[in-house]
């Protein structure tokens, strides 16, 4: 019987979506933020497409780590920062890859390099990146606490008390 809020799998669905929520509001200021200079870049200062849109990237890469990191996954493990930002910038790069190749392959290999076709292209790169991102920062870089020093912090004041954290659980 999984009781009245549903179960525990109804709650992993809750933290999920709650998850992806805050990722897609941080994705979201960094989408912005990221098509916003690209256009500026190629639209208005004539950098090449390609180009524009790596540079638009890398500043929305760092933007996005900071909303990331103090906003998304602010719970998560903060121990580990060097490699937190190690492979965040990793995994990154990897998207990075993925959205300007999707840009090269649209405007270099089939010519389409108006500003709507560069722009349909950028974004359907960033969505195709955004998937891979969103697995591989939440699996491999912002990382969950374990759950006994979850409840070690989550107990506060209380630690010293015996009684309130007995091996993985909160009593």
């Amino acid at each position: 019987m999984s009781g009245r809020d549903g179960g525990p799998m109804r709650r992993r669905l809750e933290r999920l979506a709650r998850e992806f929520a805050k990722f897609g509001t941080v994705g979201g200021l960094g989408l912005l933020v990221d098509l916003g200079l690209f256009n500026l870049l190629c639209h208005f200062m004539d950098v090449p497409v390609v180009p524009g849109g790596i540079i638009a990237t890398v500043v929305a890469i760092g933007f996005n780590y900071l909303g990331f990191r103090y906003f998304t996954y602010r719970e998560r493990d903060k121990d580990h920062k060097s490699r937190e930002l190690t492979l965040f910038l990793l995994f990154s790069a990897i998207g990075l890859v993925i959205q300007s190749g999707v840009l090269y392959v649209a405007t270099s290999g089939f010519g389409w390099d108006s500003p709507l076709q560069s722009n349909a292209f950028k974004f359907l790169g960033i969505g195709i990146a955004t998937v891979f991102r969103f697995w591989s920062y939440r699996t491999w870089v912002f990382q969950k606490l374990p759950v006994a020093r979850d409840a070690r912090q989550a107990a506060g004041p209380f630690l010293d008390d015996p009684r309130v954290v007995e091996g993985d659980r909160v009593t």
